[in-house]
């Protein structure tokens, strides 16, 4: 995929910083969803049920650890989701 992890983009929602990870949301047409950056990282899950949709740049140990930050917040993640104005 051609996605590129970014510097973090201020036209993009901060949800949460946990680390060196930068969890962020923005699409309003979508199923929940939080997108996570971590250097040259990027990858985004579906929040219900948590979901790997696509990652970049993650080695699998990595991408484990993500998902298990995404599991440990999902609740906190879905409540800033829903806080979100939406233009659908």
């Amino acid at each position: 995929m051609s996605t590129q992890a970014s510097s973090y983009n201020l036209s993009r929602p901060t949800v949460k910083i946990i680390g060196r990870h930068h969890f962020f949301s923005k699409e309003n047409n979508e199923p929940p969803h939080i997108h996570v950056e971590s250097a040259e990282n990027a990858a985004k899950f579906w929040l219900s049920p948590i979901e790997l949709v696509w990652a970049v740049g993650y080695n699998s140990k990595e991408l484990r650890q993500v998902r298990e930050l995404v599991e440990e917040n999902v609740d906190f993640f879905l409540e800033k989701w829903y806080e979100q104005p939406r233009n659908t």
